[in-house]
């Protein structure tokens, strides 16, 4: 069982690698798009916008419609809607048609993200949460700076259907594998449906600095590429570079982080958000040198992945109900996050330039912090312990 427990949560993983690569993959195939489909590069851009939108808006509502549903069969339906969607996306021979195809993938995405979470938990001990998580989430912290390198490409060889045509293929085999290897009934279920410390102050607030943290964190990284070119005068050809050392940090932030919420929780959150707006502020201050650049961009990446592992496991710790449904609710503030960072990224580079958007990114990071730090004061409650790491090994044994 073990086995079998380990090999579903590397499938859970592939699935959040999957999902992220498909919600962004039309920017780096803007262009192709575009003149395949004859419409203007910024009706495509809608393509991406409409995703984040949906999930936004449906994954509270389709958490709550399924919250009886067996996990299994629907984790695998929803992998099978993807399969569809991707194959209709490659296949479309119009616009609507692709939009339609993409509104379906973002569909299952929002239902995807309310119950992977707690599903993975279900398949371990209690004690081994937090580097489940960092395990699960490792899949989406190498989407951005590797699914969607690869898949432009692909597009820019083989054109952007044949993307789409890749996902398509893996979305089918993870299927397949979730279909075989997740369990009918998770062995600890039952942990994984409730909080352990359930607290909804704490959950309001993990909801605010998810969301504050992430907006700070998008103001920057979605502009990442044009600061580097602009600002620190790195040729186009090393971006590839550099994004890729910026999610293997992600992998290697999120699991020092998994093992440390298992030990000491509120510090694996306060952690990435304070290095986060440590890291923004040197790129403002000091985005001209590239020793200082290449450096924050990395530990941005590791804060990145450590931020999403935290907050996820911190709301299946404190979740004031069903886990699936608090899990929904951080999906939603971290979309909202990702949305507002882009808006006011775009916003910031039409107007003062590019220069500004870490600076505006570390001071939201600022009030996620502040407000991280007054927890305390405003719960009035004791911090949920951590769990130490010996019994974790026994069990694991």
């Amino acid at each position: 069982m073990p086995d079998r427990s380990v090999a579903a949560l590397a499938a859970l993983s592939v699935g959040t690698f999957s999902f992220v690569t498909c919600e962004s993959l039309p920017i780096g195939l803007l262009p192709l798009m575009a003149d395949d489909l004859h419409r203007s590069v910024s009706a495509v851009g809608l393509l991406v916008t409409g995703y984040g939108t949906v999930v936004v808006l449906a994954s509270v509502p389709l958490t709550l419609l399924t919250r009886r549903a067996p996990r299994r069969p629907l984790l695998a339906g929803l992998l099978a809607v993807f399969v569809v969607s991707s194959a209709a996306t490659a296949l479309a021979p119009t616009y609507a048609t692709v939009l339609g195809a993409r509104l379906l993938t973002a569909l299952s995405q929002a239902l995807f993200w309310s119950i992977v979470a707690a599903t993975a938990a279900g398949l371990f001990p209690p004690e081994r949460r937090g580097r489940v998580m960092a395990t699960l989430f490792s899949g989406s912290a190498l989407g951005p700076v590797l699914g969607v390198p690869a898949g432009t490409w692909l597009g820019q060889h083989a054109g952007w259907r044949a993307a789409f045509g890749v996902l398509t293929a893996l979305s089918l085999a993870l299927c397949v594998l979730v279909t075989a290897l997740l369990p009918g009934t998770t062995p600890y279920a039952a942990a994984a449906d409730r909080g352990d410390a359930p607290d909804l102050r704490r959950y309001v607030v993990l909801l605010g600095v998810t969301a504050l943290a992430v907006t700070g964190m998008f103001t920057a990284y979605t502009y990442a590429a044009p600061f580097l070119l602009d600002v620190t005068g790195f040729p186009r050809s090393a971006l590839s570079v550099l994004f890729l050392a910026s999610g293997a940090a992600g992998i290697l932030g999120a699991s020092v982080t998994g093992g440390l919420y298992d030990r000491r929780p509120r510090l694996a959150l306060l952690l990435p958000v304070a290095l986060e707006c440590g890291v923004l502020a040197a790129l403002w201050a000091l985005g001209t040198s590239r020793l200082v650049t290449v450096a924050a961009l990395v530990l941005s990446g590791a804060a990145g992945s450590s931020l999403a592992a935290a907050t996820s496991t911190r709301a299946l710790q404190v979740a004031p109900g069903r886990t699936d449904t608090a899990s929904s609710g951080g999906s939603t503030a971290f979309n909202v996050g990702i949305t507002l960072g882009s808006l006011l990224g775009g916003a910031l580079v039409a107007g003062p330039g590019v220069r500004a958007t870490p600076l505006a990114g570390s001071v939201l990071c600022l009030a996620a912090l502040a407000l991280l730090l007054l927890e305390p004061r405003l719960v009035g409650s004791p911090e949920p312990a951590g769990r130490a790491a010996e019994p974790v090994e026994e069990r694991a044994g």
